[in-house]
């Protein structure tokens, strides 16, 4: 029998639920976006270590929603039980994250001992959270609906609310909760709305009639082949979508940036689509007779719309993208509200429409699979099919799709399966053959637009394409790689570009950063150094400059994308790094890299992608420097690039201060006018003038520093900044970055100017050298070096603000200088 409930406070009930759910899945998505990056810190930021992992999680919400739909039904009140999951849910979410940021050294020794049991206990960590959050949609659709004839009104417009929830919880960790708490404080706020949701589920459940009422179980008929066959398409639909959002995560990259305000508005566009499309069907779903016919067009519209958006992309998405920025910020005056305005209008382009269609399934789907007397046992059934599906979608897509066919095919293959799926549902469901012919010409067209579609549609598109010649272009799981090559002026390099955004080259700027950051650490050390680790690969040039000191035994370079490592022979200026059989090249992200080797080195030299990027802060932060603290050698050496364009002054005083926190021992150098190192150690490095020199002159060593402007050695020791208690002042009180707090990925959009800025006070903390056993001769060398290098600086920071007289005034020295320094020489020709 159905579940009668006092008509006149029905819909408040379901305004109600609505509200709860709301709540929920805001929590629910700030616990995923938490354990995502715990996760890459426990077992790797490698993509597939990553999506087995949170395989756990969406397998838990699965089984949930199986396990508590199977509830439904019975004799029970459905809104104690509601507030029972979700205490639940926050005391097993909070017990996860705490566990989680304690993990990586027990999930090293255990994967040591017994892989299975290694990876059953994160499955459990994330999913048994994740099967209390999985019980919420089914019990509340079950509470609220009080027939079949309104579940895909009522179910529609519960789902909807439950995915409004989750866009607000993509958005809030980063845009304000991580920044403003940390990672372990934002799991006890979602916590926290956890715990209110339970509070006014037993408030509802005391004081209305509605909740006192006790729901008992009716005699529950086996489902029908109409259900049945709609439970399977919506799981097959289920691993299309996933596998949808795989491909748009990285098509749409290279119109956004890797900082994580781009990927929070992305998820949330994506959610956004989801949550209106099942909004609009329960509003005007039941004008439709046939919600089988309706569900088939749904899926395989999504998939032709999906495929033309791709094809059609072009320079006209960054127009709009750019005024929309312009508009934004002319409102707010925010570059921060800018640029976000700029990620959403190409998420909004790419993905919002086919996520659109996506949601109106869902409801549609309820109509045809959800019997009168087995509501909540069916939603849970319809949810856990579908999650299941998703599971399977993003691990095939990801690991089987992309590395063998590329972005576009694969979404064309996706868009064919989707128009397949339609038309099983149409021919299943339609009662008349003359509705069946639409999607028989969307299958049509999403065929021809898949195979018309250019396989290298996507590369054309990367903005450096445009102007250079693409040397290299590779897609993966992992993300996209690409080198172009490129010029300026009459000089030619390459540029190595990852998920579209630039990384390095080959040019003499990065060819003089990069070296130094391998030989200047070496040639300073006070040991006798005869192993060194990089941490990165990128073009190849730090891990190849190691070979050109030759008393180096072992050398070993970790690199977590397997293409970066295939892109390599197209940078110049490496050594032959990339066929260097004297370099061990391991496939590992930083992290695992010191959590399963015990190995110890004379120099680690840490070189990963600038700290702003999303996923990168764990490999800047204090826990970090103590990991790779743990793997030196007695008189060992950390050498960490710091970039200064990249971040705002207050995120670099926190970079600096989560160094020195670890090494007693810590000094900056300048290796280009963008760039600067931090050396650490936890002995005193005594600047020995003879053994410098010593060092310096060997020839292989000599002429490849010498090769980007490093002539002397008094030229390297330029190059010195200021010692630790310059560093200190410089960090101030700043909180330093580590993996509960990292900050600086939620950062403020860099200001106008700020590199100067930084630049500028970074000066003001300047020392002087403290050489050892020097005579009179080479300390002035030294400071004629630090002049010169100063005057090459300057004009530098005068062609950032456009100080023309300045410029005028300094040219010619730097000019002169230039005759015999080819790393000035690559800026200003001589002949000027």
């Amino acid at each position: 029998m159905a579940v009668q409930h006092p008509a006149a406070s029905s819909e408040w009930i379901k305004r109600c639920c609505g509200a709860l759910l709301f709540g929920s899945g805001i929590a629910a998505l700030v616990y995923q976006v938490l354990w995502i990056k715990q996760l890459s810190i426990v077992v790797g930021a490698e993509v597939y270590a990553i999506s087995i992992a949170i395989s756990g999680f969406f397998g838990g919400l699965a089984l949930g929603g199986w396990l508590f739909g199977r509830l439904a039904g019975r004799n029970i009140r459905y809104l104690r039980l509601y507030a029972l999951i979700e205490v639940a849910v926050a005391i097993a979410s909070i017990a996860t994250t705490w566990m989680l940021a304690h993990a990586a050294p027990w999930f090293v020794g255990l994967h040591a001992t017994s892989n299975v049991l290694a990876w059953s206990v994160v499955f459990l960590l994330v999913g048994l959270p994740a099967l209390a959050m999985g019980g919420t949609l089914p019990i509340l659709v079950h509470a609220a609906v009080k027939n079949q004839v309104e579940v895909g009104r009522a179910g529609g417009g519960l789902y909807a609310a439950n995915t409004a929830g989750a866009i607000v919880g993509a958005l809030l960790p980063a845009f304000v909760l991580i920044p403003a708490f940390g990672v372990k404080g934002t799991s006890l706020v979602a916590a926290t709305i956890n715990i209110a949701a339970a509070a006014a589920a037993m408030a509802l459940d005391r004081f209305t009639s509605f909740s006192t009422d006790v729901l008992r179980a009716a005699p529950t008929a086996p489902r029908n082949k109409h259900a049945q066959w709609a439970i399977v398409l919506y799981g097959a639909a289920g691993s299309v979508a996933l596998g949808y959002e795989v491909v748009w995560s990285q098509a749409i990259i290279q119109f956004m940036s890797t900082r994580s305000f781009a990927l929070s508005v992305v998820l949330a566009t994506y959610l956004a689509g989801i949550a209106i499309g099942a909004a609009m069907f329960a509003r005007w779903g039941d004008r439709f007779k046939n919600p089988g016919l309706v569900f088939g067009f749904l899926i395989a519209a999504a998939g032709w719309v999906s495929l033309i958006e791709i094809a059609v992309l072009g320079h006209w998405l960054v127009i709009v993208q750019t005024l929309s920025e312009t508009g934004v910020y002319s409102l707010t005056a925010s570059n921060l509200a800018g640029m976000s305005a700029r990620f959403a209008s190409a998420a909004i382009c790419i993905v919002f429409v086919p996520t659109l269609l996506l949601g109106a399934a869902f409801p549609a789907v309820l109509k045809l699979a959800v019997g009168e007397t087995r509501v909540g046992r069916d939603v849970g059934m319809v949810v856990a099919v579908n999650t299941l599906g998703g599971i399977v979608g993003t691990l095939v897509t990801g690991f089987v799709l992309v590395p063998r066919l590329g972005l576009v095919r694969t979404l064309g293959v996706l868009a064919i399966t989707a128009a397949l799926i339609g038309i099983v549902a149409v021919m299943r469901f339609a009662g008349s053959k003359s509705r069946r012919w639409p999607i028989f010409a969307i299958a049509a067209a999403s065929t021809i637009i898949a195979i018309a579609t250019p396989v290298d549609q996507l590369a054309r598109l990367l903005p450096a394409a445009q102007t250079g010649r693409l040397a290299f272009y590779e897609e993966s799981a992992g993300g996209t790689v690409a080198v172009v090559e490129t010029s300026h002026a009459d000089h030619h390099f390459h540029r190595l570009y990852i998920q579209g955004v630039s990384n390095s080259g080959d040019a003499v700027p990065s060819l003089r950063y990069m070296r130094l950051q391998a030989l200047l650490p070496l040639i300073i050390h006070n040991g006798d150094p005869t192993s060194a680790l990089v941490i990165g690969y990128g073009t190849g040039i730090t891990a190849g400059a190691l070979s050109q000191f030759p008393t180096l035994q072992q050398r070993v370079v970790s690199e977590l994308l397997p293409a970066v490592i295939r892109a390599a022979p197209n940078f110049e200026g490496t050594f032959d790094a990339a066929s260097d059989p004297g370099l061990e090249k391991r496939v590992r992200d930083g992290r695992q890299e010191f959590q399963l080797s015990k190995e110890r080195y004379d120099l680690i030299t840490l070189e990963p992608p600038p700290p702003s990027a999303a996923g990168v802060v764990n490999l800047y932060s204090s826990d970090f420097y103590r990991l790779a603290a743990s793997q030196l050698n007695e008189k060992g050496i950390v050498a960490q690039w710091l970039p200064l364009p990249t971040q705002n002054e207050e995120d670099t005083q926190a970079l600096v201060r989560s160094f020195v926190d670890i090494f007693p021992y810590a000094s900056l150098w300048s290796t280009e006018l963008h760039e600067t190192m931090l050396v650490g150690s936890f002995q005193p490095i005594e600047l020995d003038i003879p053994r410098i020199t010593a060092r310096f002159e060997r020839p292989q060593t000599r002429a490849a520093l010498s090769a980007v402007g490093v002539n002397s050695p008094a030229a390297l020791l330029a190059t010195w900044i200021t010692d630790r208690n310059g560093l200190e002042r410089f960090a101030g009180n700043v909180t330093a970055v580590t993996d509960d707090w990292p900050a600086i990925e939620y950062a403020t959009w860099v200001r106008s100017g700020e590199f100067a800025r930084t630049f500028t006070h970074l000066k003001q903390f300047r020392s002087d050298p403290q050489l050892r056993n020097s005579d009179l001769a080479f300390t002035s060398d030294v400071s004629a070096q630090r002049e010169e290098l100063d005057a090459f600086y300057q004009l530098g920071l005068s062609v950032y603000s456009g100080d023309r007289a300045r410029y005028a005034r300094d040219v010619s020295r730097v000019m002169e200088a230039a005759k015999g320094n080819t790393y000035y020489r690559w800026f200003i020709s001589p002949k000027q």
